[in-house]
């Protein structure tokens, strides 16, 4: 760990099979960071929680998340990979982070308005805590920085205002502020062309789907609006075909989309072909590996479990220190 740049944490809730929305936005992020930082990474299943109507397919979910992780090359030997609900210490500091945290920064964050506009029947504490906990999430750990898009800049800034409070309020410097590392790649656009890829709106292009499957989801998606005929010259610029083609394809591969297709010297169906191919190609050793790690569950698990234990040891040494510098009497 001494040889490391910082400590990264970063959790996601356990949507199931991840698609390529997720791949390019964080996963293959979270690989990258494993050379040179001390990496955490949580499947946030409490989270998933407030929001959750139905718990059926919650431990699926979480299985199936953990396989796309692993096939995607998040290595077991050189990062912590976990489920949240393993290490109850989280919800402990959740509870005193709490106790320094005005209501009213709560109910003002951007994410929570959005939350009750699409959730108003569920408004529940858990949402509104939601902040609470991420920052719990990500202080329990100690992490120096969290990999975020800016969406989650405000939580993140949320969590920094926590740690000055708490220090403050107990005279301590036991937690530590994190940093913002931002993600590269911006949103992801679905099949529509239109808004984030999201398996809500079905716009996603699942990676363990079947090459079969993959073309098919490929040869939906939205072009250029203004082509209407194979003879119309389109316009790359403003087709969400091509900046997948900019991630995928061979230089000259782009070049030439990029070339023919303002001629009209290539349709969009050949376009499209020519894409989902090459995501395949791209895609080919992930699902080797992914069907080799299904076929044995119970390691997949043991490495969820290992990494909880290992979580563990590190969230409670941090909660020693939480105790003590609140004051709480010792169990000792």
């Amino acid at each position: 760990m001494s040889k490391k740049k910082g400590i990264v944490f970063s959790g996601a809730r356990p949507t199931g099979r991840q698609h390529l929305g997720n791949y390019l936005g964080a996963i293959q992020n979270y690989v990258a960071l494993q050379k040179d930082y001390q990496c955490i990474y949580c499947i946030v299943d409490i989270h998933a929680l407030t929001t959750m109507e139905s718990t059926l397919e919650l431990r699926q979910n979480s299985y199936e998340m953990a396989l796309d992780w692993l096939a995607a090359g998040m290595d077991p030997q050189e990062s912590v990979i976990f489920i949240q609900s393993h290490v109850p210490e989280v919800t402990e500091l959740h509870t005193y982070l709490s106790m320094v945290t005005p209501l009213g920064k709560l109910t003002d964050l951007p994410t929570f308005k959005e939350k009750v506009r699409q959730h108003p029947d569920n408004v529940n504490y858990g949402l509104l805590g939601y902040p609470i906990l991420m920052a719990a999430d990500i202080l329990l750990y100690r992490a120096n920085y969290v990999p975020v898009g800016i969406d989650q800049a405000p939580h993140l800034e949320f969590a920094r205002e926590l740690v000055r409070s708490f220090n403050f309020r107990y005279n301590t410097n036991v937690l530590v502020e994190p940093h913002m590392k931002a993600t590269k790649v911006p949103k992801v656009l679905g099949t529509d062309g239109q808004q984030k890829m999201s398996k809500s709106l079905n716009n996603h292009i699942e990676l363990a789907a079947t090459p079969e499957e993959t073309t098919k989801r490929v040869m939906t998606m939205v072009t250029d609006p203004a082509r209407q005929r194979r003879s119309d010259p389109g316009n790359p610029d403003v087709c969400n075909v091509f900046s997948f083609h900019k991630i995928f394809s061979s230089p000259e591969e782009i070049e030439m989309v990029n070339r023919e297709c303002r001629v009209a010297g290539i349709g969009c169906v050949d376009c499209k072909k020519l894409l989902a191919q090459n995501i395949n190609k791209h895609l080919e050793p992930f699902r080797a590996r992914r069907i080799d790690l299904d076929q044995k569950p119970e390691a997949v698990m043991d490495v969820l479990h290992d990494g909880g234990k290992r979580a563990r040891v590190l969230a409670e040494e941090t909660m020693v220190l939480v105790r003590d510098a609140i004051g709480l009497p010792s169990t000792k």
